[in-house]
């Protein structure tokens, strides 16, 4: 009975625990929101600090879906390979709504961002201090 007792405590403790680790790792984890208009971001020029971000993309009224990239400035943007994958919205952003990334840890650099699907500039800045 004592061994049943010590593994129910266990089990409850590893689950309080593990839900806590999520919850703390939730609160490191900053927004960074982005609007697209057709043929442009509306934010340019972006400074952060490292850490954890997640891109959240808005779509007004471009009048199709659109979607992010974002690239280690000086790599070439044209090749997949190149682009920070976990920053990709998790889906096509349809007009007048926003989808957002997953977790993305940024280090200090700088970094350039574009729209694959709405001709975006492919100059937009986010520097990471």
């Amino acid at each position: 009975m004592k061994n049943v007792i010590a593994i129910l405590v266990f089990a409850f403790g590893a689950i309080f625990f593990g839900n806590a680790q999520d919850t703390m790792k939730d609160k490191d984890v900053q927004t960074i929101s982005l609007e697209q208009t057709p043929g442009e971001f509306t934010q340019k020029h972006i400074t952060v600090s490292e850490g954890t971000y997640i891109f959240d993309i808005a779509n007004n009224g471009v009048g199709h879906d659109v979607g992010f990239v974002l690239v280690k400035k000086g790599q070439d943007i044209s090749k997949a390979e190149n682009h920070i994958q976990t920053a990709y919205v998790t889906q096509p952003v349809k007009t007048g709504a926003s989808q957002t990334s997953k977790p993305t840890t940024l280090e200090k650099g700088e970094y350039v961002y574009f729209c694959p699907l709405n001709p975006t500039a492919t100059d937009n800045t986010l520097v990471v201090k």
